[in-house]
């Protein structure tokens, strides 16, 4: 007999013992495979008028362009209710560089959400570096903010908020009741969202000192308001990424320093030195660092040195666990914020009172636990830890014998954190929504103007205090004199030391080196390409990838949202996507009347090939060229490489597209049309 009410399994729900259970493949978005799927389908039916985006009305038969390739003030605002456009190409943004290569899976995601991470997920050099941009710009742009907030509240400058706090937490004291206002006080911020921002008052991270007060940012203005830097940008959110990436070459120049014995300490003055001939070594190569050891004597290389091979292959091994540990607890970080600060279609109040629900009995708890049953229960787990491995280790072979799956019901994704959403998940599913209404999301436009070096306007939802305290207790000129723009902020360092050892000079000879190495490679490069179109026209399939992959500069590349330029075994042509059929599909044609007449109900196209969207099994992005060649192209032409995409249907057929500028934008098209449950490789 169905009864009422809420159960517990609605707070913390268990997913299925064995979700391979479930099988069975969607080949549409209708088919509503996931969680995302549904909420996409939904959010046209479920939002008020008053709340809908422009790719939240349903349009007709035909695609509707929305403001592809259009400067940012053209597109329509908002494109998805509830979220500002901003934010909106912020996540589309970070979801193109951390998507590379997806498969569809059979089974249903246990946690409902597809876009997870696969347990064997694929180690490349370039996806490390993404999971460390997204570990600086999730968790410790996120833990410098904590920690800016504790800063403020020590400080005592806004004094009447840090009386608050001391007060109530030495009453608390007196009475043994720390640890049950502490749990209050968390159940509070989660329930109830306004009290964030009362206890934490917003402001700038840049622009807070280490002693709570105001500080120049480290720009040189405040052109951001959620960077570390302060940087200007021209998006929402474009400073903090650059940061990430600056933050990973950091790491790397100094790794690369090290490697090769820069020190600039023993570095002659002369400028006419033979060292000013030379091309800084930290530009080069890392196979600078042998030329270091025979400067000194030493004999390098796996002949004499027998530790090298099996510590770089040690490294390198262990290299692929370490990235997917950095993305689960990115994962982790994201699915956490986006529970406390959902982003529609999501729900608004589930997710958190699920969390408050678990926190709850700690206060009830805390009220009857005394700290001497609290160290004495935690040194008895500390001791038991140490010594019951034996026990353990029998528990654990009764666990896998008994229930199989057991890990994957305590993963917090599948408990706790169930339906709970990534940023590349909540990504796929505002995607889906632009396609289950043929409005299609347009990109983050693109501008190539640098951002300005003015002062961001900031308003209470960047800076504020509580009560009647003055923020950061700075008078308006104090904040105006921080915010203005100064050249100089952004070479500081802490010492002549520093300076020295991240200052890179070539030299007039040495940057003449460079140059002279620049043309002639910009050659090689040019006379290859040249080699390709005779190789090409021979029959050579590597030669015919390549063609197109350099633009030409001045060339029209824009395409989209339902043909995008493109190249299929060496071909000019477009990939178009049809969405007559009830099942869409995706095909390439040579026929340059697309660009004049465009694509809808001809058939007079004659595609070369045509797959249904339903049909796609796997999809995996590529270079126009290997890594090595990609780096020469930027750095001794100046130019960008057009990329490519490679498609996998369910009968195993492959299908190669090159020299494809918009390739992010076709592959989240695709992504997001059809009804696979996707799994990131």
């Amino acid at each position: 007999m169905s009864t009422g009410g809420v159960v517990y399994k609605d707070l913390l729900p268990i997913p299925d013992t064995d979700p391979t259970e479930h099988e069975g493949k969607a080949t549409t978005l209708r088919d509503a495979a996931t969680e995302s799927h549904a909420l996409a389908l939904e959010a046209a039916k479920t939002a008020p008028p008053e709340e809908k985006g422009a790719a939240q009305v349903v349009h007709g038969d035909e695609v509707v362009d929305l403001g592809w390739n259009e400067p940012k003030e053209m597109v329509a605002k908002p494109l998805v209710g509830g979220l500002g456009n901003e934010d909106l190409w912020l996540l589309i943004r970070r979801f193109n560089k951390q998507m590379y290569h997806v498969k569809e899976i059979p089974e249903a995601p246990p946690g409902g959400l597809d876009m997870n991470i696969a347990d064997e997920e694929e180690f490349s050099p370039d996806k490390l570096r993404a999971n460390i941009e997204r570990l600086y710009m999730s968790i410790i742009i996120g833990l410098m903010a904590f920690g800016k907030h504790i800063v403020r509240i020590r400080s005592w400058r806004e004094f009447r908020r840090t009386a608050w706090f001391c007060s109530i937490y030495f009453a608390a004291w007196f009475l043994d009741l720390v640890v049950p206002l502490l749990a209050v006080t968390l159940l509070t911020l989660i329930v109830y969202p306004p009290a964030r921002e009362i206890m934490f008052p917003p402001a700038p991270v840049a622009l807070v000192s280490s002693t709570g007060g105001v500080q120049k940012p480290k720009a040189g203005t405040l052109g951001s308001t959620d960077s570390a830097t302060g940087a200007p940008e021209n998006h929402k959110g474009e400073a903090i990424e650059q940061e990430a990436s600056n933050f990973v070459n950091g790491f790397a120049s100094i790794a690369l320093s090290s490697a090769t014995g820069k020190h600039p300490q023993g570095e002659p003055p002369d400028e006419d030195s033979p060292d000013s001939a030379v091309p800084d070594p930290t530009r080069l190569a890392i196979g600078a660092a042998d030329a270091k050891d025979l400067a000194s004597g030493a004999e390098p290389g796996k002949k004499h040195d027998k530790t090298k091979v099996p510590v770089e292959t040690a490294m390198w091994t262990k290299m692929r666990p370490v990235m997917h540990g950095i993305a689960d607890v990115t994962d982790t970080w994201e699915r956490f914020a986006n529970m406390l600060d959902p982003t529609p279609p999501f729900p608004k109040d589930k997710f958190h009172m699920r969390l408050a629900a678990c926190i709850a009995p700690i206060v009830l708890v805390s009220l009857f636990l005394s700290s001497y049953m609290f160290m004495k229960g935690l040194s008895f787990g500390i001791g038991f830890g140490f010594f019951g491995d034996p026990v353990i280790q029998r528990g654990l072979a009764l666990l896998n014998r008994k229930y199989p799956h057991w890990q994957k019901l305590l993963e917090l994704r599948n408990t706790l954190l169930k339906g709970v959403p990534t940023n590349a998940q909540l990504t796929i599913t505002l995607l889906r929504i632009g396609e289950a209404n043929k409005a299609p999301l347009p990109p983050p436009p693109h501008i190539s103007e640098p951002p300005p070096e003015k002062p961001v306007d900031l308003s209470e939802q960047e800076l504020r205090a509580t009560g009647s305290d003055y923020p950061l207790n700075a008078t308006d000129e104090e904040l105006d004199e921080a915010m203005a723009h100064d050249p100089t902020t952004a070479h500081e360092t802490g010492g002549e030391d520093i300076d020295k050892a991240k200052d890179s000079k070539h030299g007039k000879k040495g940057s003449k080196i460079l140059n002279f190495f620049r043309g002639t490679v910009k050659g090689g490069v040019e006379t290859t390409m040249t080699a390709d179109k005779v190789k090409a026209a021979a029959g050579s399939t590597h030669a015919k990838n390549r063609l197109g992959a350099v633009p030409p500069k001045g060339l029209d590349l824009t395409s989209g949202p339902v043909e995008f330029k493109a190249r299929y075994d060496g071909k000019k042509g477009h990939v178009y996507i049809a969405t007559k059929a009830t099942i869409p599909s995706i095909a390439f044609s040579t026929d340059k009347t697309i660009e004049q007449i465009g694509t809808a109900d001809r058939e007079d196209l004659h595609p070369s090939w045509s797959i249904p969207v339903g049909d796609i099994m796997e999809m995996r992005k590529v270079g126009g060229f290997g890594w090595k060649a990609r780096l020469v192209v930027g750095w001794a032409m100046g130019r960008e490489v057009a990329d490519g995409l490679v498609i996998t249907d369910r009968r195993l057929n492959e299908y190669r597209i090159t020299a494809l500028p918009l390739r992010d934008e076709l592959f989240n098209r695709l992504v997001a049309m059809g009804g696979q449950k996707w799994e990131c490789w």
